[in-house]
């Protein structure tokens, strides 16, 4: 695997988008650090848009969207975008999310994995969430391994929904999108972004962070990225020596170094 300095184009400014995941990739131990709360503003100052891309609800993308310095957040893995336009927040929702009411379908998911596999339990953020649902498996007690992660998703897709797992949680929902596609789709419509795959940098953390860690030849995981390795078919790039908040403190200021190097 290559060091971070050589996956870097020659001239680092070509990079003008930051798409990161949130839990333990700007976090350890469930806390944002300071340190990867200062790298934020450090990107933020450098002129970069920076575009958190997370499972989270709703209700936690309205407060960072409004509270970070970030430029937009894509919530829910991809069903929604939240972005700043005009001096206020705007939505921008994936034009594949169902138009009927799903709670009903998704109760029916949620009972089948509580009951398949013991110890699991629905989110403590379900209740900010609009799209879908999330099956607990890490992130509080009791912390279930990977197995009931997997067993939690092979109920959820049996039942015809799509599922994704985090470092924490299964997400579950109905429509066809993710976070990458959901990112690309904004980033072409709303901002007119041409070059998506030259100009945007990605970290990311865990399994369902794969589809942009396939899609980015600009891809960095964070260490504790290691463990899901096995089960992805598409690694990131570049992988940190420091887990979490640490690692993305770490590469961003490699990247911020870089820039300030003229080009050869």
């Amino acid at each position: 695997m290559l060091s971070f300095e050589q996956i870097l184009p020659e001239t680092a400014g070509e990079i003008r988008y930051i798409l990161h995941d949130i839990d333990d990739t700007i976090t350890n131990g469930g806390k944002l650090t300071a340190e990867a709360y200062s790298a934020l503003w450090k990107l933020h100052d450098a002129g970069l848009k920076v575009v958190p891309v997370t499972g989270r609800p709703a209700g936690w993308c309205d407060m960072a969207i409004r509270q970070w310095p970030v430029d937009a957040i894509v919530g829910e893995n991809g069903a929604f975008v939240y972005y700043w336009e005009n001096g206020r927040p705007e939505v921008f929702r994936h034009p594949s999310i169902p138009t009927e009411d799903v709670s009903e379908k998704l109760a029916v998911v949620r009972d089948a994995c509580l009951k398949g596999v013991p110890g699991c339990r629905v989110a403590k953020d379900q209740h900010f969430r609009v799209c879908d649902l999330a099956i607990d498996f890490a992130e509080d007690e009791p912390r279930l391994g990977f197995e009931a992660a997997q067993r939690i998703r092979d109920i959820a897709v049996s039942m015809g929904a799509e599922a994704k797992i985090s470092s924490i949680h299964v997400n579950i929902w109905f429509g066809k999108y993710d976070k990458v596609s959901m990112a690309k789709l904004f980033m072409e419509k709303i901002w007119k972004v041409q070059d998506f795959h030259q100009s945007v940098l990605f970290f990311g953390d865990s399994a369902n962070d794969e589809p942009m860690f396939a899609e980015l030849p600009l891809s960095c995981g964070v260490a504790n990225v290691r463990p899901f390795l096995p089960m992805m078919k598409h690694a990131p790039a570049y992988v940190t020596e420091k887990e979490g908040g640490y690692g993305f403190a770490e590469a961003t200021a490699i990247l911020l170094q870089k820039r300030d190097v003229p080009a050869r």
